[in-house]
């Protein structure tokens, strides 16, 4: 008798460190029938996948991991999520927005790609610069602008959580953070929704400590890459990616940092932004506006204005 428990495909596009380790923390999940990775080097995919498919009596999990290479989105067709990792990772030294050129050429071809061979599906981008790739994507696919988010939030939350965790010497467990606006220099920290053991972050910890860690989330990325040398982070990344396509999956109704639509919401319009989000088998079903302080706010306007021109730039390139 057939397994009904697991169900759906979910396909990465990239399979760069990025790209397979979020295949890889998809497959042991255990929860998808198939783990699509693909990518446009012959047979890298395909040695990948067949590797994770021989973890599988180790591990326990019974999801099928399919590599597909040379560019060819076959075998992809009708994926219910697609999780975009493909462009080039930063080197030190460089930010995020001097990849724009080179990652909006290949973002948009992917994105044109998926659009025709899952029509259907839920986009998650994770190529940087975020905020303006997750637009763009929706531009090259037409879709409703639910189907289409970025990972970023997830991210910075846990970075924070980590950076307070491992300040005051608490298990990660019991630091709650958040994060909005975008991936980078406007990323707004929202210190009223951060707690630890329940109290407030301001309670346990000095205003200067805070607006430190705040500093280092904000170059959190940047300091795995002067470390890396070689590229840039994937393993928390990857984490962050793999949780909102399960979400999407199950259809889970969880709220989560995200980059998504905002039309309205916070008195802000018609830009993608990382906000909290209501996710679901359709994508984003809702943004969710929690309270914010005066400043709080004015940032997260700031940074929708800073993303807007940005955004507007993308849709030439």
């Amino acid at each position: 008798m057939a397994d009904t428990s697991r169900q759906g495909k979910v396909t990465v596009v990239g399979a760069g460190f990025y790209g397979s380790t979020t295949a890889l923390r998809l497959a042991e999940y255990d929860v998808f029938e198939t783990v699509v990775l693909t990518d446009i080097v012959e047979g890298k995919p395909e040695g990948i996948a067949l590797d994770m498919n021989q973890s599988r009596p180790i591990e326990g999990f019974e999801t099928k991991v399919v590599g597909v290479g040379g560019g060819s989105y076959e075998g992809t067709e009708g994926s219910d999520v697609v999780v975009i990792t493909a462009g080039l990772p930063r080197k030190p030294g460089m930010s995020r927005m001097d990849l724009i050129e080179t990652n909006a050429k290949i973002v948009r071809q992917v994105a044109e790609n998926v659009a025709a061979s899952s029509p259907d599906a839920v986009i998650i981008v994770v190529s940087n610069p975020l905020d303006e790739m997750t637009a763009l994507a929706q531009l090259a696919t037409q879709f409703p602008k639910n189907r289409v988010m970025g990972q970023a939030g997830m991210l910075d939350t846990a970075r924070f959580s980590n950076n307070v965790a491992e300040e005051l010497g608490v298990p990660v467990s019991s630091v709650r953070t958040l994060t909005l606006g975008s991936h980078g220099d406007t990323m707004v920290p929202v210190p009223s929704r951060c707690t630890v053991d329940g109290k407030p972050l301001s309670d346990v910890m000095a205003a200067d400590r805070i607006e430190h860690l705040v500093d280092r989330t904000r170059n959190g990325g940047a300091e795995v890459v002067a470390l890396l040398k070689t590229g840039s982070a994937y393993y928390a990344p990857s984490a962050a990616a793999a949780r909102m396509a399960r979400a999407v999956m199950e259809d889970s109704g969880a709220v989560m940092p995200v980059c998504a639509w905002v039309d309205g919401e916070y008195g802000i319009n018609g830009v993608y932004l990382g906000v909290e989000a209501e996710i679901g088998r359709q994508g984003v079903r809702k943004v969710v506006e929690g309270d914010l302080s005066e400043s709080e706010l004015a940032g997260l306007r700031e940074a929708a204005e800073a993303v807007r021109a940005k955004q507007a730039d993308v849709a030439d390139l």
